[in-house]
């Protein structure tokens, strides 16, 4: 293997740890939240906010961790957000009340948002356009690693160890990781330019995250990962366990192993999905397209089925399909890495990002609204009225995908037909945007 390849491998695995960590402390509450309740001495609803918290201020955080990352480097904010979970899980592991423990989760969330994009324009960084695809879907393949050994493991240590041993050591491992990426992780390859914002004002920040958003590609890309995420998101993080048990009358260890499969089927399908991405880069939204149009498909026959109760072999097929929105939303992410310069690769992918985070958490808190506020009480019919709104998003997602996908193949077909390179050679079909059409970037 050439050095500079084994470098590029070196800087990315040491980078993506800092990802796993983060996906294992966002997710480590998952298992303790009956601890938590009894510690805090608090009930369901302000274990919620726990939650709530931390996908809000993760959401919140992608544009600028963007800019961020364009202007200071990855590695800086790499060391930030590894020290900044490091923190928040400590301050998590002592914290004497329930206030503390909310602030503690706001540092996790904090520290959480800085990690993915940072990794991402390391990518873009130290491999070829053509590798970002599979480089990037491995990359949230080893994330699900954290988000397994934050589930059977972390029980075991809370049971044996208990609470504040638990979290003081998952915060110092996490905090003094920091050390590590400072020392071996490296913004571009030996040689090579860092290719770094040079925006520092105010005015010029946000001139740069409009040139992202009026980039057809980003746009296209904002919609795909709108579109293709939140569903599993939604079901894993919060309404897929009350959905199963209560909706669909599963037992509890039946529903917990259902929803495991959110995670194993989009840990195995991940990089496969990312190298025929890679590949072929040209298949990218059409398997979008086809998952989203089958997905539609999918939500009628959980919604539609007569008394609302669906057989279970039927429901296992459809939550292993809806877990491939997670690896296919990576797409977002390659297609804002080919439409953007590499100075702006990180705000790009803010903007994407974004694009997911605010479906899950409008999708989240219409399902609670429709749901009256008590999940406990809600029966079949009840879910597949709240439902519904996955319904609505989707076809939502799914026809502002399309409608960014012609303008983004109007955008390549006219620079292609001006002679400059592109990043994907297409031809033109009939209902492409005409060659004379007005703007494309409205």
């Amino acid at each position: 293997m050439p050095a500079a390849k084994r470098r590029a491998l070196v800087i990315w695995a040491t980078a993506v740890a800092v990802y796993l960590l983060a996906v294992f402390n966002r997710t480590s509450l998952g298992v303790a939240g009956l601890q938590a309740a009894e510690r805090f001495h608090v009930g369901p609803a302000a274990l919620g906010v726990f939650t709530v918290l931390q996908v809000g201020v993760y959401a919140i955080m992608q544009i600028p961790t963007g800019l961020l990352v364009d202007r200071f480097g990855p590695r800086r904010v790499l060391v930030a957000a590894a020290f900044a979970m490091g923190i928040g899980q400590l301050l998590f592991a002592f914290a004497p009340t329930y206030s503390i423990a909310v602030i503690a989760r706001g540092v996790l969330g904090f520290g959480d948002a800085m990690t993915f994009i940072s990794v991402l324009r390391l990518v873009a960084a130290h491999f070829s356009s053509r590798r970002y695809a599979s480089i990037a879907s491995l990359t949230a393949a080893v994330g699900s690693i954290g988000n397994l050994a934050a589930t059977v493991p972390l029980t075991l240590l809370l049971s044996h160890a208990g609470w504040v041993a638990t979290f003081a050591v998952t915060g110092s491992v996490t905090a003094l990781y920091a050390i590590v990426v400072f020392l071996r992780v490296k913004d571009a390859p030996v040689g090579a330019p860092a290719h770094r914002s040079d925006a520092s004002s105010l005015r010029a920040l946000l001139a740069q995250v409009r040139d992202a958003w009026r980039t057809p590609g980003t746009r296209l890309g904002f919609w795909v990962h709108f579109s293709t995420m939140f569903a599993p998101a939604v079901l894993g993080l919060l309404w897929g366990f009350p959905y199963l048990v209560r909706a669909q009358g599963m037992s509890e260890s039946a529903a917990g192993a259902v929803l495991s499969l959110l995670v194993i089927v989009g840990g195995v399908t991940g990089p496969i999905v990312g190298e025929t991405i890679s590949r072929k880069p040209e298949w990218r939204v059409p398997m979008v397209a086809a998952f989203l149009a089958v997905s539609v498909g999918v939500w009628a026959v959980l919604l539609g089925w007569p008394g609302g109760v669906v057989p279970v072999p039927l429901v296992i097929v459809a939550f292993s399909f809806v877990s491939l929105g997670g690896p296919l939303s990576g797409v977002g992410f390659a297609i804002a890495r080919d439409y953007n310069p590499l100075f702006r690769v990180g705000t790009a992918s803010g903007v994407v990002n974004v694009g997911g985070f605010a479906a899950i958490t409008v999708t989240t808190l219409c399902i609670g609204l429709l749901l009256g506020g008590d999940a406990a009480a809600a029966d079949a019919n009840s879910f597949r009225v709240a439902f519904l709104t996955i319904a609505a998003m989707l076809l939502l997602g799914a026809w502002r995908t399309g409608v960014w996908w012609r303008r983004a193949r109007a955008f390549v077909l006219v620079a292609g037909a001006r002679g400059e390179s592109v990043p994907v050679q297409i031809r033109r079909r009939a209902w492409d945007i005409p060659a004379h059409a007005g703007s494309i970037a409205s």
